[in-house]
């Protein structure tokens, strides 16, 4: 019985262990969700269909936080999964006519802030002001913008993050070892066009995507040799 009972306790540390290496624990500065059965259900529920999340969170307060790269709708699929099994609290800020439609209450559970695209203060603005507001915020962008081939990579994210004084958190998707990776923290300089080449260089080898013809064009470079 002993015996048993010692082997039993071994395979559960072990299976705990190899849990952690799929999947980071959420520390206590990023905005928070949920309950500890809500995490454990969302985790397992990522887990079983054999993704990972790789990589640390980082422990920050305030943060944009870009996903790249978006070909698919199974993108928000695996990213909510992980974000609802993590605990974390993104706020997505969207047209304000979502809010009025039917699925407006599970617009809001999910954390999408209206913005007014006809405002004279501009979007940047409008959603600077909503950071301010808050003492803990992450604003979660996928800054290709669509999922179908775009020309080039939006930069809405950035002049955000510059503007509010946040650092840039990098997470990628890699459809081919089904994986969300957690690549880099990064503080812009003000220089977009340097930064951006270096955002992109973190992707470089860390990246595979759902639908690959439908990767934007500096993504598609970054797979050039």
């Amino acid at each position: 019985m002993k015996k048993s009972a010692t082997k039993n306790s071994a395979t559960k540390a072990v299976s705990a262990a190899t849990q952690s290496t799929k999947f980071p624990t959420l520390l206590d500065q990023p905005p928070q969700r949920g309950n500890r059965f809500s995490r454990a259900l969302f985790k397992n529920l990522f887990l079983a269909q054999g993704w990972q999340l790789q990589g640390e969170i980082p422990n920050l307060a305030k943060a944009v936080a870009i996903v790249a790269p978006h070909t698919s709708n199974y993108d928000a699929w695996y990213g909510f999964l992980a974000m609802l099994g993590l605990g974390i609290r993104l706020t997505i800020f969207g047209k304000h006519s979502l809010l009025k439609g039917p699925l407006k209450n599970f617009y809001r559970w999910m954390g999408v802030i209206p913005i007014f695209r006809e405002s004279p203060q501009g979007m940047t603005q409008q959603i600077v002001e909503q950071i301010q507001q808050h003492d803990k915020i992450w604003i979660g962008i996928a800054p290709e913008g669509t999922r179908k081939a775009a020309t080039k990579i939006k930069s809405g994210f950035y002049h955000i993050a510059q503007a509010a004084n946040l650092p840039i958190v990098i997470f990628a998707l890699d459809y081919a070892n089904k994986s969300i990776r957690v690549l880099a923290v990064f503080h812009p300089t003000g220089d977009y066009e340097a930064d951006l080449a270096k955002i992109l260089d973190y992707y470089r080898g860390n990246f595979s995507a759902k639908n690959s013809h439908w990767l934007s064009k500096p993504f598609t470079k970054t797979l050039e040799k």
